[in-house]
């Protein structure tokens, strides 16, 4: 991402967006890179039928990645930018969005258990909904705040678009591919190649809010990817599942 980031806002765009804004759009897109799925990958999965456990393993591997690799390889790539971010904002945006609600999520879970499995039950069918609400109110306020530049701009909202296409069509390509040609399932393959292209997209959208600001050009890519994902998500789930005649379906049994 910080890759394609650097190809189309300094070289391909380049006389379209000034140097300031078009950097503050590479390190929106380069958090939204760094930031891998963490929640949203089990919903691709189910629709495409994954393995449960398989997704599982997936995102507690991904949660490793945030809680220690997050912060260090966001200041590697924002500094090979030559964008300079504070080590402090950096890592208290992990603790705030990863850390804590990973240590509550555990301690609630523990808690409930030795009520017994029921209380985990009811408890996780009462928060359900809320979740989802939460999740909406999120994307619409987010949406709210930067209503006018996305209806003002288009043009600006298009520029920022090809490169995250590009980027998560292309990570999907490798992973599905690389799937098929290693003859794993597609109960496997395909959230393998959900959760490679899928980001992360609310500690992003935090934490370019946090060091760049709200109306701030990095807050505003992160916004555009929020806008591409779920469809273009949508799509790889259509694609992954008129395609599953590719993998060995024997295998999944």
């Amino acid at each position: 991402m910080a890759a394609l980031g650097w190809l189309f806002f300094k070289g391909v765009f380049a006389d379209w967006v000034d140097p300031q804004t078009a950097s503050e759009y590479i390190a929106g897109m380069i958090l939204l890179g760094v930031a891998p799925c963490t929640a949203m990958v089990f919903v691709w999965s189910q629709l495409t039928k994954g393995d449960a456990n398989y997704t599982l393993v997936q995102v507690s591997v991904n949660d490793l990645i945030m809680v220690f690799a997050f912060a260090p390889i966001t200041a590697l790539l924002l500094g090979v930018t030559d964008i300079q971010v504070p080590w402090e904002t950096l890592l208290l945006s992990v603790v705030l969005y990863v850390v804590l609600p990973l240590v509550a999520g555990a301690l609630m879970r523990k808690y409930l258990l030795n009520k017994g499995d029921e209380a985990l039950t009811g408890f996780l069918a009462n928060v359900k909904p809320w979740s989802i609400i939460g999740l909406l109110g999120t994307v619409v306020l987010l949406f709210g705040f930067q209503a006018q530049t996305i209806v003002s701009q288009p043009e600006t909202i298009l520029l920022i678009a090809i490169p995250l296409l590009i980027q998560t069509y292309g990570i999907f390509a490798i992973a599905y591919g690389l799937a098929k040609w290693m003859k794993l399932p597609h109960n496997v393959a395909a959230p393998a190649g959900m959760i490679g292209t899928s980001n992360f997209f609310e500690l992003a959208v935090a934490v370019a809010i946090s060091l760049f600001g709200l109306h701030s050009g990095a807050a505003l890519a992160t916004v555009v990817g929020v806008l591409v994902e779920v469809p273009v998500m949508l799509s790889l789930v259509w694609f992954a599942n008129r395609t599953r005649h590719w993998f060995d379906v024997a295998a999944e049994k």
